[in-house]
């Protein structure tokens, strides 16, 4: 349902609020553990292909490792989708849900939740720790708000441009170097192949939107920590006219596939894997354990990877940022307890166990010299990972980055009606909700 955003934000307090206190928060004050003196914490969990299986490689499995005689980790599921995820949290947090003791946090919403002061602060020694120079620095810059660590790093993700080897060779396209949008765009058209990107109504394609601007040297928000008052956008730029540019011309030239503004990862892995389209891909590293996971493709030694593509030519690319952030909840009756927990969790040998488990990248630098890993992400795709992480753009870390978001993502839908004034439209649009003035 449509709202003016102040009406908006009381209604869904008040909402969350009340649908709390109607259900009792089930798992609310859990300070009991399973054994005398053990106290047990909750770690609200996102889907990360190991589900709740203790032994299955994902945050379930580092839950049962990282408890101890002080503490039991249990694990809370949340949905799939970031938004949703989003409003679960939101809803706990608001109401002063003391069983939000640990939580994976999509760095979109880490400033929303961190401004909100629903977390705990992060003590002085892991702060320091982070702070040291061995986690990338994308994930370091997504776990601050004010100048402050907010947020532990967890594990960091960036996006790589996936080839066709064969493909770029009959295209001319020297892989060895970096390559332009406009390069790749060329070589798509002159193969007859297709590039997957992300161009959905949904967060990829605000990620996609974002990582375009800040390789052309600029910036959807100049200032992101303001408040709505005094937020400055810098999307009605010339870096922002690129980026719209890039859009217009992946979408007229047909190489973003026949549903480009349906299209989201699967969508555009999908592309990549069919041997009558597959070209170019701008993905996330799990790409490789698809396609290299039998029934493997059959051309799996002609996929190659590179960083990712140039806005400009000769100005070093921005790949996407993602991941996830850990964060304690204010409220939590464990704060110390939960802060060891998140010591061992995010500790390098988790991050590498974690890494193999699921294929996400981890946010601590040493992780990636380990043979393990080299051997899971073989020929460079490690060091390719963690050289990208220091360069991904993160999205703007303001409190309203989910209006901002999908204010973007509206005005630069359909793809193929997105023009040079876009960004000045969009940027007033933008403007007009975080004020009050215009409805999403």
């Amino acid at each position: 349902m449509k709202r003016l955003r102040s009406r908006r934000r009381a209604t869904a307090l008040a909402v969350s609020v009340s649908m709390l206190a109607s259900v009792g928060i089930a798992a609310c004050g859990s300070s009991s553990g399973g054994g005398a003196g053990q106290a047990s914490l909750t770690w609200f969990i996102n889907p990360d292909g190991g589900g709740s299986n203790p032994k299955g490689g994902g945050q379930a499995q580092l839950a049962a490792e990282c408890s101890t005689s002080k503490y039991k980790i249990n694990i809370q599921l949340l949905p799939n989708s970031a938004s949703d995820q989003q409003t679960q949290l939101l809803r706990r947090l608001a109401a002063g849900d003391s069983s939000v003791d640990l939580m994976s946090v999509d760095p979109a919403y880490v400033t929303q939740f961190a401004a909100a002061n629903y977390f705990a602060p992060v003590p002085a020694a892991m702060v320091k720790q982070i702070k040291s120079g061995g986690t990338v620095q994308s994930s370091v810059t997504a776990s601050t708000y004010n100048g402050k660590i907010i947020a532990v790093p967890f594990w960091a993700n960036t996006q790589v441009l996936w080839y066709r080897k064969s493909v770029a060779k009959k295209a001319g396209l020297d892989m060895s170097k970096p390559v332009t949008w406009d390069q790749i765009i060329a070589a798509a058209q002159k193969t007859h192949t297709d590039i997957g990107v992300q161009a959905a109504l949904y967060e990829g394609y605000s990620v996609w939107i974002n990582a375009l601007v800040a390789g052309a040297g600029g910036s959807i928000v100049d200032n992101p920590n303001a408040d709505y008052q005094h937020i400055k956008m810098g999307l009605n730029s010339a870096a922002g006219r690129t980026a719209a540019q890039i859009i217009r011309k992946v979408s007229d030239t047909g190489v973003g596939g026949p549903a480009l503004s349906s299209s989201e990862e699967t969508q555009a892995l999908n592309l990549f894997q069919a041997a009558s389209s597959s070209g170019f891909l701008v993905n996330w590293p799990y790409v490789w354990a698809a396609l290299n996971t039998p029934p493997k493709v059959p051309w799996i030694n002609d996929v190659g990877w590179t960083e990712y593509p140039e806005s400009v030519a000769g100005q070093p690319a921005r790949p996407p940022f993602g991941g996830i952030e850990l964060a304690v909840g204010r409220s939590s009756a464990h704060v110390g307890l939960a802060y060891q927990a998140a010591q061992c969790i995010t500790s390098p040998s988790h991050q590498a166990q974690y890494m193999i488990g699921t294929g996400n990248p981890a946010a601590a630098k040493s992780v990636y010299n380990e043979p393990a890993i080299k051997k899971a992400f073989p020929g460079g795709l490690a060091a390719l990972i963690v050289q990208s992480l220091d360069k991904a753009a993160t999205r703007p870390l303001s409190p309203y980055w989910g209006d901002i978001s999908t204010a973007l993502q509206q005005r630069f839908s359909p793809p193929n009606n997105v023009t040079s004034k876009t960004p000045a439209t969009t940027q007033q649009f933008v403007l007009k909700v975080l004020n009050g003035k215009a409805l999403l």
